[in-house]
């Protein structure tokens, strides 16, 4: 039997389950081949060209307009990453949009990541939604259906199936595709209710709407075409040892094991907070019109391919090939 390959990982942007109004609107996470030696060449060489006096390197040292030059050098074809490193990007709005166009189809239970058959769906909504509905009631219709898809929430928030449909009630009368799934939307309401009931008495071991899991899940799969892959994460408190058990069921000895570092301790965990940052930051302000194009070209090999991301113009810049939800 082969020798498990080692990934470090870390993310940037996770706020659990809050998907909508959170602080940011893209969640990434990163994962490293790399060595201790190497990882710690990079970070070493990082400090030489974008100092700090900070014990940790983080993303936000080398985002510095003043250290630009280190972080062309970090994503270029002769800086030490490419090709070791891979980046999974996650539109919140739109994986919450996901999570709503999921409750249609009538056999819907918790599951990582997007159903397949709900992503035309998610699309269609994610592109139509504001304009249909308007600002206002598009983001209170989502903030809404995010908290109804919470076991818990952590933040004091209630709401109930009939808070929820008053907004879709509202809703579905609107023209177009839209007003039509909201009409959709509307005859399942018993299903959601059955749905929520169910997520109260018996809350699914991994949280329904936090991206990090499936974004961990989606890097074993890539990394461990040839064998099994064990991780090297940076701390998380949603990575408790009944999912992590769980994860490593689910993906049937692709997954040797997980293991919780400091990354401060950590070179190649530091490496991957680097990436992580480094690719929300990029992919946040192409994704809000403000992108920096020599930025984006240079972060796009490293992008997963089947990033979840619905906003078609940066998604074709952002994300190489065909982008498959999931």
């Amino acid at each position: 039997m082969s020798h498990p390959l080692d990934i470090a990982c870390d993310e940037s942007g996770a706020e659990g389950e809050k998907l909508v109004g959170g602080n940011s609107d893209v969640f990434t996470h990163a994962s490293v081949l790399m060595d201790a030696r190497a990882a710690t060449a990079c970070i070493g060489e990082l400090r030489e060209r974008a100092p700090t006096p900070a014990s940790q390197y983080c993303a936000g040292h080398v985002l510095r307009d003043k250290h630009r030059a280190a972080l062309l050098w970090l994503l270029g074809p002769r800086g030490p990453v490419l090709g070791n490193v891979r980046v999974f990007l996650t539109d919140k709005v739109f994986y919450a949009v996901g999570k709503v166009a999921g409750l249609l189809q009538e056999d819907h239970e918790p599951r990582l990541g997007l159903d397949p058959r709900a992503v035309a769906t998610a699309a269609v909504l994610y592109r139509e939604g504001r304009r249909a509905f308007g600002d206002g009631r598009w983001t209170a219709l989502l903030d809404s259906f995010n908290y109804l898809l919470r076991a818990k929430n952590g933040q004091g928030v209630t709401t109930s199936v009939e808070e929820t449909y008053r907004l879709v009630d509202a809703l579905r009368g609107a023209d177009g595709q839209a007003g039509e799934i909201m009409q959709e939307l509307w005859r399942a309401r018993p299903r959601v209710a059955a749905f929520r009931e169910r997520l109260l008495a018996a809350p699914y071991v991994f949280p329904a709407l936090d991206p990090l899991i499936p974004a961990i899940v989606r890097a074993v799969t890539c990394w461990g075409t040839g064998g099994p892959v064990t991780v090297v994460h940076d701390r998380q408190t949603t990575l408790t040892g009944e999912r992590i058990a769980q994860m490593r069921e689910l993906l049937g000895g692709r997954m040797a094991g997980l293991h919780l570092v400091d990354s401060e301790l950590d070179e190649r965990v530091q490496v991957a907070d680097v990436m992580a940052g480094v690719a929300r930051k990029v992919a946040l302000d192409e994704l809000t019109g403000r992108g920096d194009p020599a930025l984006t070209e240079l972060i796009r090999p490293y992008v997963d391919p089947a990033s979840v991301w619905g906003d078609e113009r940066s998604r074709d810049l952002l994300i190489p090939g065909e982008v498959i939800s999931r």
